[in-house]
């Protein structure tokens, strides 16, 4: 009985690790006391769609989305960025991205 708890916690665990919008979408809903994505949308001040396609893993949720999320719900980047599984501590840039093209 032990063991299957210890799995069950150990699944939980990494169900949090995986990258899932959906996750940080529910939580902004619930958070802010909407009904569903067309209410977050007009909140966050978003086309219907980019929930839609965030929901959908067909647009990633974008540094200017995560300052929108912020702005409006009140919670950190940090914790935003935790619901949604991303665990990076650090955003490394390329040497190529901002230069110029020669």
């Amino acid at each position: 009985m032990l063991d299957a708890v210890s799995a069950n916690e150990h699944q939980q665990a990494n169900e949090e690790l995986v990258y899932d919008p959906n996750r940080l979408l529910d939580a902004l809903i619930q958070q802010l006391r909407l009904k569903n994505d067309a209410a977050l949308s007009r909140a966050l001040e978003v086309a219907p769609p980019v929930i839609s396609k965030i929901r959908h893993r067909r647009l990633p949720v974008g540094a200017s989305m995560l300052i929108r999320m912020h702005e409006v719900s009140g919670l950190t980047i940090r914790d935003l960025r935790y619901l949604m599984g991303d665990r990076r501590q650090k955003f490394r840039v390329s040497d190529s991205q901002g230069k110029p093209t020669e």
